[in-house]
C-alpha cells in the first residue's frame, strides 16, 4: 500500500482562474521549503505535474529519486476562463460559473473540463503510481482536493471546504480502508 504525500506547489500570486496556464512558482521562502523537505520521507520518489510551478517546487525538495512529470496531475482546465478573474467570467456567464462552483460535477467551462473529468484523470494517474511505500506528488489545489474527496468518500462540495495552502502536505493511503494522516499540514 502506497502512502501518498501530496504537496501543493509554491504560490503563483495570480488573482485569476489558473488551471493549465503555466505560471512560475514563487519559491523565495527557502525556510518553508527546507522544513517541507525535512518533513517528507527522504528516500521517497517524487513526481509532479508537468506545469512549471509544480516541477520547480519538486526540484526545490532536494535530491530525491524523480519520476517523469505527469500531465494527468495537472490542475483543472478552465478552458476559456483560464487566466481570467472570477468577476469577469461571472459578468459574462453568471449561471454557468455559479453551476460550476455550486454544484460541481459535470459542468464544464467553455473549452475546459468538469470537476469529474479532472478527478478521474488525477485518480487514473494515482492508480498507475501504486507500488512504492511512500510517494511524493507535487500537484495543484484541485488535484489534491479530488484525491482527498475520493479517499474520504465525500461530496465535492464538502471537499471544497478543505483548505489546501501552497507548500502544504496532505498525506493519505487508499487502504483498504483509506486513511488520511494529514490535510493541509504545514511542517
Amino acid at each position: 500500500m502506497t502512502r501518498f504525500w501530496l504537496v501543493r506547489h509554491g504560490p503563483t500570486h495570480a488573482k485569476a482562474m489558473i488551471g493549465w496556464t503555466d505560471l512560475p512558482a514563487d519559491l523565495s521562502n527557502t525556510a518553508a521549503l527546507t522544513r517541507l523537505s525535512a518533513h517528507l520521507p527522504p528516500d521517497a520518489p517524487v513526481i509532479s505535474s508537468d506545469l512549471s510551478r509544480a516541477v520547480a517546487t519538486a526540484d526545490a525538495l532536494g535530491p530525491r529519486p524523480r519520476l517523469p512529470h505527469d500531465p494527468d496531475l495537472r490542475e483543472i482546465h478552465f478552458g476559456a476562463w483560464e487566466a481570467r478573474a472570477f468577476a469577469e467570467v461571472e459578468a459574462e456567464t453568471p449561471d454557468l460559473i455559479r453551476a460550476f462552483w455550486e454544484s460541481p460535477g459535470d459542468t464544464r467551462p467553455p473549452g475546459g473540463e468538469s470537476w469529474n473529468d479532472m478527478a478521474n484523470r488525477v485518480m487514473a494517474a494515482l492508480g498507475r503510481l501504486q507500488g512504492p511505500p511512500d510517494l511524493i506528488i507535487v500537484a495543484h489545489f484541485g488535484a489534491i482536493l479530488a484525491v482527498l474527496q475520493r479517499a474520504l468518500d465525500i461530496p465535492t462540495t464538502q471537499a471544497f471546504s478543505h483548505k489546501i495552502d501552497n507548500l502544504s502536505v496532505t498525506s493519505l493511503t487508499f487502504g483498504p480502508p483509506p486513511e488520511v494522516f494529514a490535510i493541509n499540514h504545514h511542517p
